[in-house]
């Protein structure tokens, strides 16, 4: 990625990301504090544990839904260790709202009531979703937030994945969150192998440039195009030996190459709302900076996160 590229996603995102993918952008890419990262994510929590207020930008309503919740897990995932009051207050809400066995919706009804995307408030299934529950509970463990039913929801996801005979390309990636930091490591590495020619198969190796660009609005989202870096967006993924290194370099040149030239990359859904829009394409390109990063694509003048959590 050249250095102009870097400076055009740098002013997309001073032009149109949320204070909270500003301060992310300054912390992975300026040397910035982590604290003004906490700070605005605390803004989207509730007073039940969770998180809502259009933290997840498809869902503009107040109240909190555990795929809120994912998303400020994967946020602070990337700060450090999670706080233990804070954890212990996610897992409280997320028991309250889980299946007596320990699964996760991805929101629950209260969703239709509210501002979200047409998907959402259209939901009729409120069931447990594996794909979500794997996601949340590997980061839990990953932080070592321990809870009654943390552990239900890890009885759950095993039973789950050891049952699979086909996945999808949002539950592969759930599930490999979860392998990635469930301690069990010579079960999880035993599972990987075993999954891995569905998991290769639930995403698109070698997508067309245009795959995946938003289309017309409509009511349903389009197919999402899952790439093998959303399953590794780290080179030490659980997830990255089951690609080739030519298929790991052509999924990066293609992120390079679908940069637009204000800086940002779309969404791969359809657009519904433009302030979600906008919040989703800041979230992306502050995501794909850092997969680009991972995988030393960045210009090396740039500073590492401070570690001063």
């Amino acid at each position: 990625m050249t250095w102009e590229s870097f400076l055009a996603a740098e002013h997309f995102i001073m032009r149109t990301a949320r204070l909270l993918d500003r301060h992310r952008f300054a912390y992975h890419f300026q040397a910035g504090p982590a604290q003004p990262v906490r700070s605005a994510l605390s803004a989207y929590r509730n007073i039940d544990g969770g998180y809502g207020n259009a933290l997840d930008p498809d869902l503009r309503g107040h109240a909190s839904q555990p795929l809120a919740v994912d998303t400020a897990l994967r946020v602070l995932d990337e700060l450090g260790p999670v706080p233990h009051d804070l954890g212990q207050g996610i897992c409280r809400h997320l028991a309250a709202v889980a299946a007596p066995d320990g699964g996760l919706p991805p929101v629950t009804s209260a969703v239709r009531h509210t501002e979200s995307a047409p998907w959402w408030r259209q939901r009729t299934d409120f069931g447990p979703d594996l794909a979500l529950t794997a996601s949340v509970t590997g980061r839990l463990h990953r932080h070592n937030i321990t809870h009654p039913w943390r552990d239900r929801a890890t009885a759950y996801c095993w039973k789950h994945i050891d049952a699979l005979h086909w996945t999808e390309p949002h539950e592969a990636v759930g599930i490999c969150a979860f392998l990635q930091h469930v301690p069990d490591r010579p079960r999880a590495l035993h599972t990987i192998n075993r999954l891995s020619t569905m998991i290769r198969a639930a995403v698109n190796v070698r997508p067309a440039d245009g795959a995946g660009v938003p289309g017309p609005r409509s009511a349903a989202p389009r197919h999402h195009v899952h790439t093998p870096l959303d399953l590794a967006p780290d080179p030490s993924c659980i997830a990255r030996p089951l690609f080739t290194d030519s298929e790991i370099d052509d999924a990066l040149e293609r992120l390079e190459r679908t940069q637009r030239p204000d800086g940002g990359w779309d969404t791969s859904w359809d657009h519904w709302d433009t302030a979600a829009t906008l919040e989703l394409e800041g979230m992306r390109t502050v995501q794909r900076l850092r997969v680009l990063r991972a995988y030393g694509r960045l210009a090396p003048t740039l500073p590492t996160p401070r570690r001063d959590r």
